[in-house]
């Protein structure tokens, strides 16, 4: 029996990774695609289709007490995360912004322990930490700039992002996966449209390129990553979903240095394999 669960788990993990290494590719996607400075354009029309056709597919709106959680859930995980998450990468260089970001893990381990009474095992948080210092070393250069602003919002978008996986689990409603997912999705697009408004330029007429960039942030960066995520996070322990999402800034480096010729010097390969050393541990203390 136990080993048939840890079977199991290990093919939940698998499938959830499937996600943030997904939306590791979004970057290149956006750099090399889409047109530049429209953020809040980018994080709407990634969404909110997505989330229209989940909702079609799903065909369950939230009963009468679940649309005030729904709305919170959709705020977190998508909605406020992605507002902060553009605020991060405007005024801080990528490498400090994922570095501030993988501390998602440590963050949840304290949502738990606080608010469980779980208390995190030692190897779950020496895991948690070498994590942080593998991003560190892979990401950070010499001359990073720390905007205090900037890092405030990257450390804010952690922290929604590891609010909103633990809340999901726990609140979950009894409801289809691809409906509960399209109803975060549209409430997190739906809180864009006046950033878009504000912030950014009308877009111009898309070239065939564009449009498909555009088409595949809905279609895999959010509909089917995200109907892969919420699976994860229902299936596994709040932990070993948050250290998982590790994975999408290494996905980011591995298709920078394959498809762009960025280069990787001996401190990042000893970063990225302490990196992927934690999402290991965690997983198997999770396992546990």
């Amino acid at each position: 029996m136990t080993a048939a669960l840890s079977r199991s788990s290990r093919f939940d993990a698998l499938v959830t990774a499937l996600a943030p290494v997904i939306w590791g590719s979004t970057y290149i996607v956006t750099t090399e695609l889409l047109p530049p400075d429209r953020p809040f354009t980018a994080a709407l029309l990634r969404a909110l289709p997505a989330g229209l056709l989940l909702t079609l597919l799903g065909r369950q709106l939230p009963r009468r007490g679940e649309w005030a959680s729904v709305a919170l859930l959709g705020a977190l995980n998508i909605g406020v995360f992605q507002a902060l998450l553009f605020i991060a990468a405007y005024r801080l260089p990528g490498g400090v912004a994922a570095v501030v970001g993988s501390i998602q893990p440590l963050l949840v381990m304290v949502l738990v322990w606080a608010l469980d009474r779980r208390r995190p095992a030692p190897l779950a948080i020496g895991a948690g930490v070498l994590g942080v210092v593998g991003m560190g070393l892979l990401l950070l250069s010499p001359g990073a700039s720390w905007d205090v602003l900037g890092t405030m919002a990257a450390f804010a978008g952690a922290a929604c992002m590891a609010t909103g996986n633990y809340l999901a689990r726990r609140w979950r409603p009894q409801a289809p996966l691809l409906a509960f997912t399209g109803w975060q999705l549209v409430a997190g697009g739906l809180m864009q449209i006046p950033l878009v408004w504000w912030f950014d330029p009308a877009l111009p007429a898309l070239s065939a390129s564009q449009f498909l960039g555009y088409a595949y942030l809905s279609v895999f960066g959010a509909l089917l990553s995200y109907a892969l995520w919420f699976r994860g996070v229902a299936r596994l322990p709040p932990v070993a979903v948050s250290s998982l999402g590790l994975l999408s800034p290494l996905t980011a480096v591995v298709l920078g240095w394959a498809l762009l010729g960025q280069r990787l010097g001996g401190t990042s390969l000893l970063g990225f394999a302490l990196v992927l050393a934690s999402i290991v541990a965690v997983q198997r203390v999770a396992a546990r």
